[in-house]
């Protein structure tokens, strides 16, 4: 070593290990943005593909392309067999197909030359049999075989890179591909769909614009659901959670505390169309004789007998909010009683050695405390009322002005064959309840971050 280079050395600053870790980090972000890059690419053209596919023009006399078997002809097959063997076949098919992902899911991940073969073989050759027995395709291997080799490659490709090692990635995404490939079939795709089915007429074929969503705000059966909707995501939270508190708080290491939790608890138990049946004979409107309660107490004070599901404006809605408020309670009282109970003993304690009376305890220590439950029974009981259907097709059937969004969103598909209206009702059905989640996800992770 000569006299320049121990001088160069000696002058040239030491690299710690932070310095190392620095510059291997800053190298696995640059590696991480290129990955990021070229799988969005890929993904891209991979949905191109798919889209091209699936939206050419059908071939006259052309042939299916498949294996020579498919999901269709298995379903098929199944059908003829004698129904006593056609549940063991399901069950045997099932613990197949789950058995030999568990399989790769242990296997695959190993490291050695054989695993590394064994991966790069499943990326290309399972998205292959996936499409080729989801549907056979005409005239589409090209496009088959293409988007089989774009996820493939990317998927081995990342994996590859994975920070984690080789193996990682892929035993994530095969890990959860059945449940990704189940949401994207069962509700991604049917939402994208419904979305698209809103701006065509009733039979879906002739685009109209905004049309749909013109009817339901100004249509009388469009927009009485609309209002209707609003005042039950209203109305029905907000005094479910509030006699649901009351019960928590007042029975709350009462005596007899269990048998009264359960009868209170009884009505969520109950179906809402058996809860609409029991209601519908409490509002029961003849002449004569009474069967309904309501009736029976106006009659013996002389009264003629009301017909009071077809009080309009609002006051049937309203007495249809009653059956939900009834149903929903229990499970609110629930909830916040186990919230109540987990608020400390000493802080109450304290506010009453402070002076605060028991009204100043609840509202100052007790709410506070259990503030997150009681977003999350709100935004629960709201989310079913936007979704009610039962009690409101039991009880009026839509008539009256009682309709809400759920109801009107099917009756106008099954009963008047109005595609187009329906999606619209289902679309705005989605936009009001996207807040009220978001709301919740929110509030769950504050409190997370408190905790």
């Amino acid at each position: 070593m000569t006299d320049t280079t121990k001088v160069a050395e000696a002058t040239e600053p030491a690299r710690t290990g932070t310095d190392y870790s620095d510059e291997k980090e800053a190298g696995f972000s640059k590696r991480r943005r290129l990955t990021i890059i070229v799988t969005t690419i890929g993904f891209i053209l991979v949905v191109a593909l798919f889209l091209f596919m699936v939206t050419r023009p059908p071939v006259e006399d052309a042939r299916p392309t498949s294996l020579g078997f498919s999901l269709n002809s298995f379903f098929r097959w199944l059908g003829d067999l004698n129904p006593l063997l056609q549940i063991p076949v399901v069950l045997i098919v099932f613990f197949a197909v789950v058995g030999l992902i568990l399989l790769l899911i242990e296997y695959a991940p190993r490291p050695g030359k054989f695993y590394f073969w064994l991966r790069l073989a499943t990326c290309f050759l399972l998205p292959v049999l996936a499409f080729m027995l989801l549907r056979p395709y005409q005239n589409a291997v090209v496009y088959v075989l293409g988007i089989a080799v774009l996820l493939g490659a990317l998927l081995f490709w990342a994996d590859y890179r994975a920070r984690e090692g080789a193996g990682h990635l892929y035993q994530l995404i095969l890990f959860s591909a059945p449940a990704a490939i189940l949401l994207l079939i069962g509700l991604v795709y049917p939402a994208v769909s419904t979305f698209i089915q809103s701006f065509f007429d009733k039979t879906g074929q002739e685009f109209v614009g905004m049309e749909n969503y013109i009817w339901v705000f100004t249509n009388p059966q469009g927009f009485w659901s609309v209002i209707n909707s609003i005042i039950w995501v209203i109305v029905a939270p907000t005094f479910a959670t509030i006699i649901g508190l009351a019960y928590a708080v007042f029975i709350d290491r009462a005596r007899g505390e269990k048998a009264l939790k359960v009868l209170i608890f009884m009505p969520f138990a109950i179906s809402f169309v058996g809860a609409g049946i029991i209601w519908g004979f409490m509002y029961d409107y003849r002449q004569g004789d009474q069967v309904g309660l309501l009736n029976a107490i106006v009659t013996a004070f002389g009264l003629p007998p009301v017909s009071w599901l077809t009080i309009t404006p609002l006051v049937n809605t309203l007495l249809l909010l009653v059956v939900f408020i009834w149903s929903q309670t229990g499970l609110a009282m629930v909830i916040l009683s186990a919230a109540v109970k987990a608020v400390p003993t000493e802080q109450i304690e304290a506010a009453a050695l402070d002076g605060a009376s028991a009204w100043q305890r609840f509202r100052n220590v007790t709410v506070p405390g259990i503030r997150s439950s009681i977003v999350v029974v709100f935004t629960t009981i709201a989310i079913g009322a936007l979704k009610i259907y039962d009690i409101v097709a039991v009880m009026t059937g839509g008539r009256n002005d009682t309709s809400v969004l759920a109801f009107e969103m099917v009756n106008q598909q099954q009963r008047f064959q109005s595609y187009g209206h329906s999606a619209a009702l289902a679309v705005v059905l989605f936009i009001f309840v996207v807040p009220l989640i978001v709301f919740n996800v929110v509030q769950i992770r504050k409190q997370r971050e408190i905790r």
